[in-house]
C-alpha cells in the first residue's frame, strides 16, 4: 500500500537540488518520496543525465520522482542571481558537483550564513575531509579502492557490486545528516553543512571484514572464495538448467526443519551435526548430499518445501523479472511513473514502510524546466521577472539547440 500524498513527514520542507547522475538525485528522491518539496536545478535543456545510453539509461528515471523541474543557466548573471534567491528561500541545499564548483560561483555554504542562517547544506562528494578530498571520483573508484571490489570478484579479479550500491549508500547517508541536522535545527536555529561521501561510504560497507581482520588475525577472503560461517549457504543447480536456488540454513533450529523437509539419510540424523560449528567442518560431507537433492527436483517443488520449513531461500532472480514479482506488487513497492517519451514505466518505491505504507507519486518525472513558473512565484518572484526569466531561458535554448 502506497502513502497518501498529504500529510507526509517531511511536508513543508523545501530542498533545492544542485545535482545530477545517481549520488546527489537520490538523496533528493528519497527526501521528496518523504514529502520534501524538491526542486531540482536543471541547465538549459534539461540535467545531461536523461541522456545517458546503456546503463546510465535508468537513472534518470529512478531517482528524479516527486520533484519539481527548473532550468537555469548558471553561466549568466541572471541566473546565477536567481539560483542564489531560490537557496536564501530553502531548508536544504543538495550538490553533488565536483569540490569548489559552487563555490566559485557564490553558491557554496559559507555565501548563506548571513541571508539563511538556518540552511542545511549537504554535499555529496567522493571523499569527506582530508588528502584525497579534491579528487575526482565514481562509485567504481570507491568499490576499487575501499575493498569492496576485491571482496566481489575472485582473487586477482576486483568486481565492482552490480549496482550503484555507494552511490545509493551515500546518498542514503546524506539523508541521515539531513534529517538529523533538521532535527538540530528546531533547537538551535542554525543550519549544518553536512557531508557524505563515496570512499568512506565503501570503508564503512566493508567495515565487517576489517573487524574480522582485526578479530580473527586472518584477512577476509573474496566473497567467492570465503568461508562461510554456515555448511548450508550457497546456490544451488535443480532439476531445470538455469533455475538457480540460493539456501542458507543458519541456526541449529534451521537444520532441524530443514532435514524434517529433505531426507538427507544419515547425514541428516547424525547428531554430530546437531550443532553449527560441527555442521561448518563437516561441510565437504553435508554439501554433496543437499547438491544431489536440489539437483533432483524443480526450483518450484523446492520453493515450496522450503518456504513451509521455514528457511531462508531464494529463486536467484534478473533484475526485469522484479516488474512481475508478485510481493512487490501486492505492496505497493512498484510505483507508476511516466517517461517524457510518454512510455509507461513501474520502478521499486523507497523501501520504508510508516504505519504500514510505502511513498507514492505526488509528481511524476518532470520534464526539463515544466515547474519553472510555478517554483518562482512560489519563492516571490514578481510576473516581470519570471517572465523575462523566461524569455531569457528560451531564447538560450534555441542558441544551444542552433550550436
Amino acid at each position: 500500500m502506497q502513502q497518501p500524498t498529504e500529510n507526509l513527514p517531511l511536508a513543508g520542507v523545501r530542498v533545492v537540488e544542485f545535482s545530477h547522475m545517481v549520488m546527489g538525485p537520490s538523496t533528493g528522491a528519497i527526501l521528496a518520496d518523504l514529502g520534501a518539496d524538491v526542486i531540482k536545478v536543471e541547465p538549459l535543456g534539461g540535467d545531461r543525465t536523461r541522456q545517458l545510453l546503456g546503463s546510465g539509461s535508468g537513472y534518470f528515471p529512478m531517482f528524479n520522482r516527486n520533484k519539481r523541474s527548473i532550468c537555469i543557466d548558471l553561466k549568466s548573471e541572471t541566473g546565477l542571481a536567481t539560483a542564489k534567491r531560490l537557496v536564501e528561500g530553502a531548508d536544504v541545499v543538495v550538490e553533488n558537483f565536483r569540490p569548489g564548483a559552487l563555490d566559485k560561483l557564490g553558491l557554496g555554504p559559507d555565501a548563506f550564513k548571513a541571508s539563511n542562517p538556518g540552511l542545511i547544506y549537504h554535499s555529496a562528494k567522493g571523499f569527506l575531509s582530508g588528502p584525497y578530498e579534491h579528487r575526482a571520483a565514481l562509485d567504481e573508484v570507491a568499490q576499487m579502492m575501499g575493498g569492496l571490489a576485491y571482496m566481489t570478484g575472485p582473487s586477482g579479479r576486483p568486481l565492482r557490486a552490480g549496482a550503484s550500491v555507494i552511490d545509493i549508500t551515500g546518498g542514503m547517508f546524506g539523508v541521515i545528516g539531513i534529517l538529523a541536522a533538521l532535527h538540530q535545527r528546531q533547537s538551535t536555529g542554525q543550519g549544518t553543512t553536512v557531508r557524505s561521501s563515496l570512499f568512506e561510504t565503501s570503508a564503512y560497507m566493508v567495515g565487517q571484514h576489517m573487524a574480522q581482520m582485526a578479530v580473527t588475525g586472518s584477512a577476509a577472503r573474496p566473497m567467492p572464495e570465503r568461508i562461510s560461517a554456515w555448511a548450508i549457504y550457497d546456490v544451488f543447480e535443480t532439476a531445470i538448467e538455469g533455475e538457480l536456488l540460493f539456501v542458507g540454513v543458519v541456526s541449529d533450529a534451521q537444520w532441524a526443519a530443514f532435514t524434517k523437509a529433505f531426507d538427507l539419510g544419515e547425514v541428516g540424523r547424525d547428531p554430530r551435526f546437531a550443532l553449527n560449528n560441527d555442521r561448518v567442518l563437516a561441510r565437504d560431507t553435508i554439501l554433496p548430499v543437499v547438491r544431489a537433492i536440489m539437483v533432483a527436483q524443480t526450483r518450484a517443488d523446492l520453493l515450496a518445501k522450503l518456504e513451509k520449513a521455514g528457511v531462508a531461500f531464494a529463486p536467484i532472480a534478473r533484475p526485469e523479472d522484479l516488474f512481475d514479482d508478485p510481493h512487490l506488487n501486492a505492496n505497493g513497492s512498484l510505483v507508476d511513473l511516466t517517461l517524457n517519451d510518454g512510455r509507461k514505466v513501474r520502478l521499486p518505491a523507497t523501501p520504508i514502510e510508516m504505519n504500514g505504507v510505502l511513498p507514492g507519486v505526488r509528481h511524476d518525472l518532470p520534464r526539463p524546466g515544466e515547474d519553472s513558473e510555478r517554483i518562482l512565484k512560489d519563492f516571490g518572484f514578481a510576473d516581470a521577472e519570471i517572465a523575462a526569466l523566461v524569455r531569457s531561458n528560451a531564447v538560450a535554448t534555441a542558441q544551444i539547440a542552433i550550436d
